[in-house]
C-alpha cells in the first residue's frame, strides 16, 4: 500500500469559478493550491478522501447545500481530473491514502477582517501553524475548537487530521510536513501544507 499523503488547503470562496473577477485577490494562494493538488491526486488520477467541516445548524436549517469547504475541495479535485473517494467531517477512514483537508485559521487578524480584530488571533494562528509545520499530531488533535470558533477559524478538520496522523504513526510510519503557503491576506489566515508519511 502506498504511504499516505495529506494536503491542507483553505476554504476560500475566491478559489471557486463563480467568484472569479478581473483581479485575482488570492493569486499566490491559487498558485500554491494549483501546484499541490495535482501532486496529491497523482497520475493517473486517484480517488481522494475529503475532510471538511460539517454545515452549521443554520446552514442545515436553510438547506444551504454543500459547505464552502466541500465546494472548494470538489472544484480543486475536478480541475486535477480526480473525484472524492468519500467526504467526511470527522474521523478519517483508516485506509485513506490521499487526503485533502479543507481548513483555515482565524478571520480576526485585522480591523477589516470578516470577524474584526481579536488580539488572540495571531497567537492562535501561530500555534496552529507550528503544529502543521511540524506534523504534530497531538497538538492538532487538541486544538481549542471553542476558541477557534470565537476567532472565526475553521479548524475542526485539523483536529480530526491530528487523530489521523496519530493513527498512521501508530503503524510505524512517521510524518514530514512542507509548508507551501502561509499568509493572512484580508485578516484571514490561510495555509497550504503537504504532509507525507514514510
Amino acid at each position: 500500500m502506498p504511504a499516505p499523503e495529506v494536503l491542507v488547503v483553505p476554504a476560500v470562496p475566491a478559489l471557486l469559478p463563480e467568484h472569479a473577477g478581473l483581479v485575482d485577490p488570492v493569486a499566490q494562494l491559487r498558485r500554491a493550491v494549483r501546484s499541490a493538488v495535482p501532486e496529491l491526486v497523482g497520475e493517473p488520477p486517484q480517488p481522494v478522501t475529503v475532510l471538511a467541516s460539517p454545515p452549521t445548524p443554520e446552514q442545515v436549517r436553510r438547506s444551504a447545500g454543500p459547505t464552502v469547504g466541500l465546494r472548494v475541495a470538489r472544484h480543486l479535485l475536478a480541475e486535477a481530473g480526480a473525484r472524492p473517494a468519500c467526504e467526511v467531517d470527522g474521523d478519517v477512514p483508516a485506509d485513506a491514502e490521499r487526503l485533502l483537508v479543507v481548513a483555515n485559521g482565524s478571520a480576526t487578524r485585522t480591523e477589516k477582517a470578516p470577524g474584526h480584530l481579536d488580539e488572540r488571533a495571531e497567537a492562535f494562528d501561530a500555534a496552529v501553524g507550528t503544529a502543521l509545520a511540524s506534523a504534530d499530531a497531538e497538538r492538532l488533535a487538541r486544538l481549542d475548537l471553542a476558541l477557534g470558533a470565537e476567532l472565526w477559524a475553521d479548524v475542526a478538520p485539523l483536529a480530526a487530521l491530528g487523530r489521523h496522523l496519530a493513527a498512521v504513526a501508530a503503524t510505524g510510519l512517521s510524518w514530514t510536513a512542507q509548508v507551501l503557503h502561509d499568509a493572512a491576506p484580508y485578516g484571514v489566515q490561510y495555509w497550504v501544507v503537504r504532509l507525507r508519511a514514510a
